[in-house]
Parts: C-alpha cells; structure tokens; sequence
C-alpha cells in the first residue's frame, strides 16, 4: 500500500494560499538550505516545536515510530512476529496556522523479553492536524488497524486526508505452535510476508521519499523469527531482521519508522525495538 500523497491543502488552507515561513524552532532540528535549491528543509529526529510566520502551504513528511517485534518464548517454543511500520504521510500541499506548532516525533515501541512475548505499539508523530500514528506489535490492541497480530497489513493507510496508520505487527505469537516461524509486520510500500512453516516472513517494504532532496526509503516492516537458523529479513526502509535461536533479533533503524524484528525461542530470544519516527517540514 502507497504512503498517503495528499493534493489538497488542509487545516484551514485554500486553494491560493501563500507559502507558509517560520521564525523559530525548537527542539534542536536540522536545518538545511542547500540540497533543495530555494527550499528550506527542516529535519525533526526529537519532538520540539516549529513558529510560523506568514501561515501557508509547504511539504510536510511525518512518520510514526515502529512497533516492537514479539519476543520468542522459550517456555513453549512460540516464535515472535515482525513489529509493524510507523504509519507514513507525506502531502506537498499541507497547511501549517501562523503562531507555534507542536512537532510530536513518536518513539518506537522497545522490544519484549522471550518471558513476556507481547510486544507494543510505537507512538505517533505529528505536526500541524497531520499525523503518522504508530505501527503495531503483537498481541496488543492496536487503534489504528484493528487487532495486531492477526494479520501484515500495509502501513500509510488512511482513513482521512491528514491521517496515515501504521502497519499490524506479524502473527504468529500467542498460538503457542513449536517450531513455526513468525510472519513479518506490515511495511509503509506493502504487507509483510507470511510465514511458511520454518520459514520466516520478511518485513513489509518501504516507501522511498524525496522530500530531503535525495531519495530514502522509510518505514520498513519488522522480519519474523525463526526456530531455526535463519530469521527473516526486515523490509527495506529500516526493519529490523527477525532472531533466531543464534541471533538475536534486530531493531529498526532510528528515524525511519522501521518495526523491530521478531524474537527466536530462546535464552535471549527477545524482539527488536521499533524505530523512532521523523517529522520533515519543507518551506519555500
């Protein structure tokens, strides 16, 4: 499933609105003026605030933090699926108020220990009324798309303009089936795959964004477990890879909205953590 590719201005915006500019940020963001000629590219890796001056239209790209990947459980042999992809919107047509607006950077779910197995829901990110929720883990009630674990749905599905939900974490925790391998979570550019007995599930891919003047690939989906050899591997734009009963599963990469990989049964068979979100505003 596609990221949200909004082509209308929102929050209050019309079709002649100006060009939004700002005169102050917290938070300690990045700014760059040179990769975009004539744009100013402002990069949120923490939460902090933006001010803007004339309110207007700019590029906004906001993305969820990744659910964390379900830990093995060594007691019964269940494998931990994929932690599922922060939710991805981007829109170069987003409305931002003059005044000061919040920009929330969800943090990633952290990974669950093989005794717990249950794994969580990354938190949502937001600037403006524009808002990438948080991907799901397993075995967790999860708002955005119903019960994760239940199936590898896509993340950047929408169900309003300025909304884009995160990915479900991968099944199969909590069957209690020894010697099945996880599925992986749902990527923000497709499902995570299904497992096939041993075989692991890969991590739903990416979407690859240009907003920063460079293409990157983001909100990858966590890979499944393994009980074998070999955990499955996470989706392109920062899943992490799934365990297995030598490795230990990995998290998302950090500011991609990846889902952590799930966990083996074993000593250490814990699941990734999910990626910390990214919040990117675009003025110019």
């Amino acid at each position: 499933m596609s990221p949200l590719l909004s082509s209308f201005a929102f929050g209050g915006g019309s079709a002649g609105a100006p060009k939004a500019t700002y005169t102050a940020t917290t938070g300690s963001p990045t700014i760059d003026t040179s990769s975009r000629a004539g744009k100013t590219i402002i990069k949120f890796t923490g939460s902090g605030s933006i001010t803007i001056g004339v309110a207007g239209t700019c590029e906004v790209l906001v993305i969820g933090g990744g659910g964390s990947g379900a830990g093995g459980n060594n007691q019964n042999g269940a494998v931990g699926g994929g932690g599922g992809a922060g939710g991805l919107l981007y829109t170069t047509t987003a409305y931002l108020a003059a005044g000061s607006n919040t920009v929330t950077v969800g943090v990633g779910a952290p990974g669950y220990p093989s005794a717990s197995g249950t794994s969580g829901n990354g938190q949502t990110s937001s600037v403006g009324g524009y808002y990438g929720v948080g991907g799901g883990g397993n075995n967790t009630s999860y708002v955005g798309k119903g019960t994760s674990g239940q199936g590898n749905d896509s993340g950047g599905v929408n169900t309003s303009p300025n909304y884009a939900y995160g990915g479900s974490g991968g099944g199969p925790y909590g069957a209690g089936i020894a010697g099945t391998a996880g599925s992986g979570g749902g990527g923000a550019g497709g499902a995570g795959a299904s497992n096939s007995g041993t075989t692991a599930g890969a991590g739903g891919s990416g979407s690859s964004i240009s907003i920063t003047g460079s293409a990157v690939t983001y909100a990858g989906g966590g890979a499944g477990g393994s009980p074998g050899g070999t955990g499955g591997t996470g989706g392109s734009g920062g899943g992490g890879n799934g365990g297995s009963t030598s490795l230990q599963a990995t998290s998302g990469t950090a500011n991609t909205g990846g889902g952590g990989g799930g966990g083996a049964p074993s000593a250490s068979g814990y699941g990734g953590s999910g990626g910390s979100g990214y919040v990117v505003i675009v003025l110019g």
